[in-house]
């Protein structure tokens, strides 16, 4: 099967280097190119399959510019639904691996990562199951609307836990406390939650409903951007945990 993939950023560049990891050579294109009004011919090779691993602002502009119709047309969004896809493309679907990914950083193993994936048809799933199968055994089929859910569940999961650790990191400046001594913290708390659940893993002063901890602490971040955010999601632990 003839691969290539549209777009080289993070996650373009991932899937390319997973492929070739297992020997399957996979053409690496850049999107940019293709949004150049004519696009440019001769930009995407002929290829059995399309893997679009572009911004969802692009996405509908790039896949109106590849005329392909016997090819199997594939988008990595969380987001986008299979519509983007036109008439012009009728074997069409979804590939989306559950995972953060940097182009610095590149995964070599992907056995564990779960991937998402959706097909017009009996046939086009088949083949989109084959296609990831390559990389993982942690396939399921999801509708647009799980997939929405999911991909919310993450940006709460992965961006805005990682947007935690700077605020952490920018409370610490000034201080003879390096970041590096949140990490034992930090993998622990990842850690309980293969085993327990979010709500019975949750520690604090939130969840004792210590008010006059939570009043100090935000005594102290009274100047700062982060006061709102801590009052926040304090409220929510306590109503979570009934305090």
């Amino acid at each position: 099967m003839r691969i290539a993939i549209i777009g080289a950023g993070s996650v373009g560049t991932n899937i390319h280097h997973a492929f070739e990891q297992k020997g399957i050579r996979t053409e690496l294109i850049h999107a940019r190119p293709l949004t150049a009004d004519p696009a440019p011919k001769a930009v995407v090779p002929e290829a059995d399959c399309y893997i679009y691993a572009i911004a969802d602002n692009a996405l509908r502009e790039v896949v109106a510019k590849i005329d392909a119709p016997r090819a199997l047309h594939l988008h990595t969004s969380g987001s986008m639904p299979l519509e983007v896809f036109g008439a012009d493309k009728p074997h069409a679907g979804i590939l989306y691996f559950f995972q953060s990914f940097n182009r610095e950083v590149l995964i070599d193993d992907w056995s564990t990562i779960p991937c998402f994936i959706e097909g017009r048809n009996i046939d086009d799933v088949a083949a989109i199951y084959t296609l990831a199968q390559m990389l993982t055994s942690h396939i399921y089929e999801c509708n647009q609307h799980d997939r929405e859910r999911l991909h919310i569940a993450g940006i709460f999961a992965n961006n805005y836990t990682n947007l935690m650790y700077g605020i952490a990191a920018d409370i610490l400046r000034g201080t003879q406390i390096p970041f590096q001594a949140l990490l034992p913290l930090i993998d622990r708390t990842a850690a309980k939650v293969h085993s327990l659940t979010p709500y019975d893993a949750q520690t604090g002063p939130a969840q004792r409903g210590d008010k006059a901890v939570i009043e100090h602490h935000l005594e102290i971040l009274k100047a700062t951007p982060y006061h709102e955010v801590y009052q926040a999601l304090a409220a929510l632990i306590e109503k979570a945990h009934n305090h």
